[in-house]
């Protein structure tokens, strides 16, 4: 990711609540990637990118449907036909 996607990636990890630190993957080129890290010390970090990407995705997308039909707790819409009398 570049610069502003990083930015972009920052403050929604921290609205989230999401633990991680934003950096170059390597901090000597200042124009180069961006990544997200478990730690700030480049000799020690991890790269959890696609693990805070992942749960960043799943904090937003929306709730599956129910696939199961509701039954009505209420009135429904229908015609009553009364019973035709045997004569």
């Amino acid at each position: 990711m570049n610069a502003e996607q990083a930015r972009q990636v920052d403050r929604v990890m921290r609205q989230l609540g999401i633990q991680g630190v934003v950096a170059l993957e390597d901090p000597e080129n200042l124009k180069g990637s961006w990544r997200v890290y478990n730690a700030a010390d480049p000799a020690t970090r991890e790269d959890i990118t696609a693990d805070v990407l992942a749960a960043m995705a799943a904090k937003f997308q929306p709730s599956a449907p129910d696939r199961a039909p509701r039954r009505r707790s209420g009135p429904t819409r229908g015609f009553v036909l009364p019973p035709k009398d045997d004569e």
